[in-house]
C-alpha cells in the first residue's frame, strides 16, 4: 500500500480492515453521519422548535386523522400485526378526542410529531415503533396541512358566496339611488349607489371560482411519499387517500412532499378577495364622513371615541382595510421563503401557520363586511344632493353636441370645457348650464353658435334621464343592475352550495375513518 495514498487499490489486500476504513474516512473528510446522541441547543428549541409547536393546534387534528388513516393502510397489508395496530389505534382515537391545548406538545422534544412519538412510546413501548413504517413525520405533517387547508378553504368559499351575495342584493334594493360615480375621488358621471356597489361583486365570484379550483388542488394526498421517493410497503398510494377524504393522489412523490405553488395560489386568493372588499371599505369610510354623509355603519359595527364624544367611528372598516395590509404580508412573506432550493424544510415549516391563519383571518374579514353591507344606510338624499350641484352631465352633453350638431367629439369636449370652467366660476350647476352659454363658448373655440334646443338640452342635463340611457349590457340603468344582480345571486348561491358539500364529504369521510378504527379494535378485542 502507498504510504502516501491510505485507499487500497483494487489489488491489494487489506490487513486492518478498521483501520483502513478509518483512514479512507479521514482521507475523504468525511462528515459523521446518523442522528446525534446531544440533546437540542436551548437556543434552537427556544427559536426553531418552539416555532413549529406553537403551530401544533392548528395540526393535531389533521395529525390525528392522518396516523389513523396510516396505521390503518399498515393494517389492510398485512405490515402491521393486529394486536398491535389495535393498540395504536385505541391511543389515536383518544388524541382525537383530547383537545390540541391538553396534548402534551413540548418544544423540548422537536416538532409536534416528536411530542406525539414521545407519549405514544410511553404508553405503547415498542409497539408505537410502527407507526413510523412507510413514513417520515414530515409527511404526517403534509398531510394534516392540508386536512386542515381543505376545511378552511371551503368555508372561506362559503364567506365569499355570502360577500357576494349580500352585496348584490343591497345592490338592487337601490338600483334608483341616484350618486355622482366618481374616479380619482372627483365626480365622473352620474351612476346609481347600487351599480357602484354591484361592482365589487364580480371580482368575489372570481376569487371564489379560484378558490374552488385551489381546493381541487389541496384536496390532492400527498400520503405514501415519504420523503422524495415513497415507500416499497405503500405500493398504492390511493389508499390513504381514499380513507382520508382526498379526490386523488399528488402523482410525482417529490412534488408531493415538497410544493409550494398551491399555497401560494391559496395565499394570493385570499389576498384579492380582501383587497377587493379593502376597496370598498376605504371607499365607505371616505362616505361616512361628515363632509360627504353618503352613508352611515349601523351600531354595532362602529367604535366610539373614549374622549371625543360626538365621535362614532367606522371601526369595521379600519379592521377591513388592515386585515388586507395583513394578509399582502403574509403572501410577500411566504414567497420570500419558499424562494429558497427544492427540498428544504424551511419552505413549509413556516407555512404551517401563516396559511391557516391567514386563511382564517380572510374568512373573518370577508363575514364581517357582509355584516357592514347588509346593515349599512345609504342616505340617497345626500347622494342626488351632490349629484345636482355638479357637473357630472358633461360627458353626455359632449356626446349629445357632436351628434346633434356634426361637429367632432374633440370640439365638442372643448366647448362643453369651457361652459363648465365659466358656470363653476359663477358658481352655477350643470343643470343650470343654458343654450346661449354653450354659443358663448363655441364661439370663441369653433366658430360658430350650435344652437341647442333648450328642451332638448334640459333631458340631456337631468341625471336620471342619463342614467335610464345605460341599457347596453353592465349599464347602470335600474334594470340592468337588477338583471345583474339576480344572476350574481345564482352564481353565489351555487359557489357557496358546492363549497358546503365539499365540507360535507370531508366530514363523511372522517366519519368512516374513525368508525373502521372502531372496528378494528372491535375486531381484535373479540
Amino acid at each position: 500500500m502507498n504510504p502516501n495514498n491510505p485507499l487500497p487499490t483494487p489489488n491489494q489486500s487489506v490487513d486492518d480492515p478498521e483501520a483502513t476504513i478509518g483512514a479512507a474516512a479521514s482521507a475523504l473528510n468525511s462528515r459523521i453521519a446518523g442522528p446525534s446522541l446531544d440533546g437540542p441547543a436551548q437556543e434552537l428549541i427556544d427559536a426553531g422548535f418552539a416555532w413549529e409547536i406553537a403551530d401544533a393546534p392548528l395540526l393535531h387534528h389533521g395529525l390525528n386523522l392522518a396516523d389513523l388513516g396510516h396505521v390503518l393502510d399498515l393494517s389492510n397489508r398485512g405490515i402491521i400485526p393486529d394486536d398491535a395496530a389495535a393498540d395504536l389505534l385505541g391511543e389515536l382515537l383518544i388524541a382525537h378526542q383530547t383537545d390540541a391545548a391538553d396534548f402534551p406538545y413540548d418544544a423540548a422534544f422537536g416538532e409536534p410529531y416528536n411530542s406525539r412519538e414521545r407519549l405514544f412510546a410511553e404508553r405503547l413501548g415498542n409497539t408505537a415503533g410502527w407507526l413510523h413504517a412507510g413514513r417520515p413525520r414530515r409527511e404526517a405533517a403534509r398531510v394534516a396541512l392540508r386536512i386542515l387547508l381543505r376545511d378552511q378553504t371551503a368555508h372561506l368559499i362559503i364567506e365569499a358566496a355570502k360577500f357576494a351575495g349580500v352585496a348584490s342584493s343591497v345592490a338592487a334594493d337601490h338600483r334608483h339611488v341616484l350618486m355622482p360615480d366618481q374616479t380619482y375621488l372627483q365626480q365622473a358621471q352620474p351612476s346609481t349607489f347600487g351599480h357602484y356597489l354591484l361592482a365589487f361583486v364580480p371580482p368575489a365570484l372570481r376569487d371564489g371560482n379560484r378558490l374552488l379550483a385551489a381546493l381541487d388542488q389541496v384536496n390532492l394526498s400527498p400520503g405514501g411519499a415519504g420523503c422524495v421517493n415513497g415507500s416499497r410497503l405503500l405500493d398504492d398510494r390511493m389508499t390513504i387517500a381514499k380513507l382520508l377524504g382526498f379526490t386523488d393522489i399528488i402523482d410525482h412523490t417529490r412534488d408531493a412532499m415538497w410544493q409550494t405553488d398551491t399555497f401560494i395560489d391559496l395565499l394570493a386568493t385570499s389576498t384579492s378577495l380582501i383587497s377587493n372588499q379593502s376597496k370598498l371599505a376605504e371607499d365607505l369610510e371616505i362616505w361616512a364622513s361628515q363632509e360627504f354623509d353618503y352613508v352611515d355603519l349601523a351600531g354595532p359595527y362602529t367604535r366610539a371615541s373614549v374622549l371625543m364624544p360626538q365621535k362614532r367611528n367606522p371601526y369595521a372598516l379600519t379592521i377591513v382595510r388592515g386585515a388586507g395590509g395583513v394578509l399582502i404580508g403574509r403572501l410577500t412573506g411566504f414567497l420570500a421563503v419558499v424562494k429558497t432550493p427544492s427540498a428544504r424544510s424551511d419552505n413549509l415549516i413556516f407555512a404551517y401557520g401563516e396559511i391557516p391563519r391567514a386563511l382564517e383571518l380572510a374568512t373573518k374579514i370577508s363575514a364581517l363586511m357582509s355584516g357592514v353591507i347588509r346593515t349599512l344606510t345609504v342616505n340617497a338624499d345626500r347622494m342626488a344632493e351632490e349629484l345636482r350641484g355638479g357637473f357630472s352631465q358633461a360627458t353626455d352633453l359632449a356626446e349629445f353636441i357632436m351628434l346633434s350638431t356634426g361637429i367632432d367629439y374633440r370640439s365638442a369636449y372643448q366647448v362643453v370645457g369651457q361652459t363648465v370652467r365659466r358656470a363653476s366660476k359663477a358658481k352655477l350647476r350643470g343643470l343650470d348650464i343654458t343654450p346661449a352659454m354653450i354659443d358663448e363658448a363655441s364661439m370663441e373655440i369653433y366658430g360658430r353658435p350650435l344652437g341647442i334646443d333648450a328642451n332638448q338640452l334640459a333631458a340631456i342635463l337631468d341625471p336620471k334621464s342619463i342614467v335610464d340611457t345605460r341599457t347596453a349590457a353592465g349599464g347602470a340603468a335600474p334594470s340592468v343592475v337588477e338583471d345583474m344582480a339576480v344572476r350574481y345571486r345564482v352564481q353565489a348561491s351555487d359557489m357557496g352550495r358546492l363549497a358546503e358539500g365539499r365540507l360535507e364529504g370531508y366530514a363523511d369521510a372522517e366519519v368512516r375513518l374513525i368508525a373502521q378504527a372502531r372496528d378494528l379494535i372491535d375486531r381484535v378485542a373479540s
